[in-house]
């Protein structure tokens, strides 16, 4: 029989999961501050709790999915000891502190605590080429892999410390905005010629292919330490980036993106690297330059 589950929390990401339960065939209770979002879910077969406690009282297994961990913090809290000796998968996004705390309080309580990450948006929710990133004990994950396997195809289990997912999670959301942004950047600055985005698309995805192997061999040089340039050396990139800064300056287009590339790429030539392969940029990102860290 399919494991009954309990999903706190029925925003859109948190009803997107209460569904792909019940389409799996778990018994699902939901428990919202907001009741009345429970009724499409009661309508498909979920039972809707009036308290946290009577949520989580469902089964082994409670899903929460809340707006931040706060809210994860004070929601549990409410269950008071209906938790105890169950397992919570925490799937609301936050830092790996929060994680780890979160994942303290639950031991204090004898309570099985799984930080889960969701590398997808509602809309992708069971689909077999989801992923989700979990971190925590191995034995409460193998319990509940199999209904874990109800959000998504890619259940993946990083390792014992819970605030593993959540280091991927905003580090995949680091190259997900870069990467946007300089496409974003790029076809502001070829619609000064009256180029559609659409058409510069297509040279944009030729780049992103091309960008696959470089990655490979930028992580491989990365671990090995050595950055020994196997194509252009930042001597070559560095005047690159002055004819991108000039165009943005003759165009009208922000320049501030360009010079920030070019930065830390003088940086790194003035420490000796200008004879390194673009890989090397990453030790000027091992240490926040001076004063950035009074900025965040």
């Amino acid at each position: 029989m399919a494991e009954p589950v309990a999903v706190l929390g029925l925003g859109l990401m948190g009803s997107a999961l209460a569904g792909a339960f019940l389409r799996c065939g778990h018994p699902t209770k939901v428990w919202n501050r907001s009741p009345e979002r429970a009724a499409p879910l009661v309508a498909l077969g979920a039972v809707r709790a009036g308290t946290v406690a009577e949520a989580v009282s469902a089964g082994g297994l409670t899903v929460v999915c809340l707006s931040d961990n706060d809210a994860v913090l004070r929601t549990c809290e409410a269950a008071g000891r209906a938790l105890d000796g169950r397992t919570l998968v925490n799937l609301t996004s936050g830092t790996s502190r929060e994680a780890r705390d979160l994942a303290a309080w639950a031991a204090d309580r004898g309570v099985d605590y799984l930080d889960g990450k969701l590398l997808a948006t509602p809309d992708t929710i069971g689909a077999p080429e989801t992923t989700v990133l979990y971190g925590g004990r191995s034995e409460a994950f193998d319990a509940h892999r199999a209904a874990l396997g109800a959000l998504g195809g890619g259940v993946i289990r990083l390792g014992d410390d819970p605030g593993l997912p959540a280091l991927y999670d905003v580090a995949l959301l680091d190259i997900l905005w870069a990467s946007l942004n300089g496409f974003l950047h790029a076809s502001a600055l070829v619609a000064t010629e009256d180029v559609k985005a659409g058409e510069f698309a297509r040279f944009a995805d030729l780049l992103f292919a091309g960008l696959l192997a470089f990655v490979a061999r930028c992580a491989r040089q990365i671990d090995e330490g050595a950055y020994a340039a196997e194509d252009s050396t930042l001597e070559t990139h560095l005047p690159a980036t002055g004819h991108l800064i000039a165009e943005c300056l003759a165009r009208g287009v922000d320049a501030d993106p360009p010079r920030r590339i070019r930065a830390v790429i003088e940086r790194a030539i003035a420490q000796g690297h200008g004879k390194d392969g673009y890989a090397g940029v990453v030790e000027q990102f091992r240490k926040a330059p001076a004063g950035a860290q009074d900025r965040g």
